[in-house]
């Protein structure tokens, strides 16, 4: 059975409170939860300016630690953490800020290990074509193809 419980502006403020307390959010992910509260538009408006005005919700914040997190653990390049903030509605001033957040040299040395730590995996004895896998895989974990390009040539 469906939880089809009913919340008053109060309950649904506490718990939307609750949930961007516990992570960064951002307005879409906000707009979906409330979505799936079955709230009237009046009510969901109410809630996002108590979460905006109380700084639960910023999409400044949010971009920053997006960026950082996504960078640092999942090691993904900007053109994907672009794609994936845009995704979410991020604002561009706001992405452009957030990028800011990764340092050059990091990003460059993230770029080389992981081309190092990938390339023993790749089995393929054609040089030209290990190479090209290589590339294809940093180009899909977001990385700048001019990058990509001049690290695998400094590999082969």
């Amino acid at each position: 059975m469906k939880n089809d419980k009913l919340y008053t502006v109060d309950e649904a403020i506490k718990l939307l409170e609750n949930y961007c307390a516990y992570q960064e959010r951002c307005h879409k992910e906000v707009e979906q939860k409330l979505y799936d509260l079955k709230l009237i538009p009046e009510a969901k408006e109410k809630i996002i300016l108590h979460l905006l005005q109380f700084n639960y919700l910023n999409e400044e914040r949010y971009a920053k630690a997006f960026v950082r997190g996504k960078f640092s653990i999942k090691k993904w390049g900007k053109q994907r953490i672009i794609n994936e903030l845009k995704f979410r509605n991020i604002s561009t001033y706001n992405i452009n800020t957030a990028l800011k957040e990764i340092d050059e040299n990091d990003y460059f040395q993230c770029l080389e290990k992981l081309a190092q730590k990938k390339l023993p995996l790749i089995k393929e004895s054609n040089k030209f074509k290990k190479s090209s896998k290589l590339a294809n895989y940093l180009i899909s974990k977001g990385y700048e193809s001019e990058l990509v390009f001049k690290v695998v040539k400094s590999i082969f």
